[in-house]
């Protein structure tokens, strides 16, 4: 078999080997996801009112239902993380380096079933929003196709970053830790209010940041509306995380074993 075919079968069996652990056990996930879900319920019902103003509250669903998609996505990898760290610290991936496979397998086993587990995880979160009364109407099938691969873009740069954060950390707990800012950033971006109602000193820290742009355009494809510059912006961070994360996780992964 070419090296290429080899590549792909071992990747393929450590993507069984994880989404196997994922329907094992389930309770991970799904306590990752009551942090948005929550979230969503206490925007709406408890704050609803007050944050939508003359608006009404159907339109604070509509302009927050976005900003907690991208949040469940970076609630989500938190548990790939701590799987990776997992599996660091009980030694099945030193015993997978003494093995004939592919060393690369290991890591996109994790990736890709990261990436189907949290597309999975917005679909959930996504179908409570819509229980609630989110609606978009005005999306033609295309922003539609271009919001879910917006989505599927965001997981992985988010997964590999979070491969590496597993990786780094000396055991699940401090993994766990380590990827709490990807919850955290979400909740100073334009989630749950428009820059332009911060104070002037925090809307620089809110703008420049990957989850603004990111949120911006989804909330654009969903609704119909304008997205301006934000999709250039959101690709190019979506490129630069996925670089850094695959290289960081290599490099950490490549490391001599202690």
């Amino acid at each position: 078999m070419s090296t290429l075919s080899l590549a792909v079968r071992d990747s393929n069996t450590m993507l069984r080997r994880n989404l196997l652990h994922a329907r094992r056990y389930p309770s991970l996930t799904l306590n990752l996801l009551l942090t948005p879900v929550m979230l969503l319920l206490l925007f709406v019902y408890v704050f609803g009112d007050t944050m939508s103003g003359e608006a009404g509250r159907d339109a604070y669903i509509a302009y927050i239902v976005p900003g907690i998609l991208l949040m469940t996505i970076g609630s989500t990898v938190i548990g790939t993380a701590v799987s990776v760290s997992t599996d660091m610290n009980e030694g099945i991936i030193a015993r997978f380096r003494t093995m004939a496979i592919h060393r690369g397998s290991i890591l996109f086993g994790h990736v890709v079933g990261s990436v189907l587990q949290t597309l999975v995880s917005v679909l959930l979160v996504g179908a409570v929003g819509v229980a609630m009364g989110f609606r978009s109407t005005d999306a033609t099938l295309l922003e539609w196709l271009a919001a879910f691969g917006l989505l599927a873009l965001v997981a992985l740069a988010l997964t590999w970053i979070a491969v590496g954060m597993g990786l780094a950390s000396p055991n699940a707990e401090a993994a766990s830790n380590n990827a709490m800012p990807l919850i955290l950033l979400p909740l100073i971006s334009s989630a749950f209010v428009p820059l332009h109602s911060m104070p002037g000193w925090f809307q620089p820290i809110a703008e420049y940041q990957p989850f603004t742009p990111a949120i911006e355009t989804l909330r654009g494809l969903l609704l119909g509306t304008e997205i301006g510059d934000n999709w250039w912006i959101a690709l190019v961070w979506c490129a630069g995380l996925t670089v850094l994360g695959y290289r960081w996780s290599r490099a950490q992964f490549d490391r001599d074993p202690k």
